[in-house]
């Protein structure tokens, strides 16, 4: 069985996003980038399907810039076989993602996706949900423990009353959240033998995707600093400002 993981390169999450100074968007100059978090979730869960001897070959993707290259050695280096790069210079919002994703499952017929359930730049939450609209598969959002067996996945997912377990047919897609597993670090024998694995590369045009912006991004403000605290005398007066003056958000 092939699994196909996307992964995304986003801003650290340990970085302090700032805003350009003309509010067009954010300002990546001279930032630390990183594999999105929950992408590196999707890898190690592909992997460790694969060294329990029930999927065959791992295939990272990913689309955007040359620096993706990055990424995806970095999922080479955690042990995916092989890479796909979908280079552009393009802004790729979701629906553009989804169908560069439906072009190269087309080419390469994974039986399982399995993808972050959103990046921590946009926090869409919606590409994979079109992947599997696309490509008319059944798919398990927010997964949180997932079984593979005799054609089947079994997927575990957390919900708003407590957790819902649901069994689908492969192929499928697949989105992970944060409780799923807890990925691996790269060991540097890893990191050197992730310099020699094959990474191929496109271009949309090369898939018959237009990749052209449908929204436009009007402004980007940093949210507004927030005020300091005050101390109360007693509880008589912190009801009073409860009533009076707080703000029901």
């Amino acid at each position: 069985m092939k699994i196909l993981v996307p992964v995304k390169r986003v801003i650290d999450y340990n970085v302090r996003v700032r805003v350009k100074a003309d509010g067009s968007g954010v300002d990546l100059a001279n930032v630390k980038m990183a594999m999105n978090p929950f992408d590196e979730i999707a890898v190690e869960e592909a992997l460790r399907l694969r060294e329990a001897g029930i999927a065959s070959e791992v295939v990272a993707l990913s689309a955007g810039t040359a620096a993706c290259q990055e990424t995806l050695r970095t999922a080479m280096a955690l042990g995916a076989d092989r890479a796909i790069l979908v280079e552009t210079e393009a802004e790729l919002q979701p629906l553009a993602v989804a169908r560069l994703l439906h072009a190269i499952v087309a080419r390469e017929a994974p039986q399982l996706v399995i993808l972050g359930k959103q990046a921590i730049d946009d926090d869409a939450n919606q590409t994979g949900q079109m992947l599997a609209a696309l490509l008319g598969w059944p798919q398990a959002t927010f997964a949180s423990k997932l079984l593979v067996a005799n054609g089947r996945a079994t997927v575990t997912r957390e919900i708003d009353g407590g957790v819902e377990t649901l069994e689908m047919p492969l192929p499928a897609v697949v989105t992970t959240d944060l409780r799923l597993n807890e990925p691996r670090y790269a060991t540097l024998p890893n990191i050197m033998k992730a310099k020699k694995k094959p990474l191929e590369v496109f271009k949309p045009a090369d898939l018959a995707v237009d990749v052209a912006p449908r929204l436009q991004t009007l402004g980007v403000a940093e949210p507004p600093p927030r005020h300091a605290g005050i101390r109360v005398a007693d509880v008589a007066e912190l009801v009073a400002k409860l009533k009076n003056e707080a703000k029901v958000i």
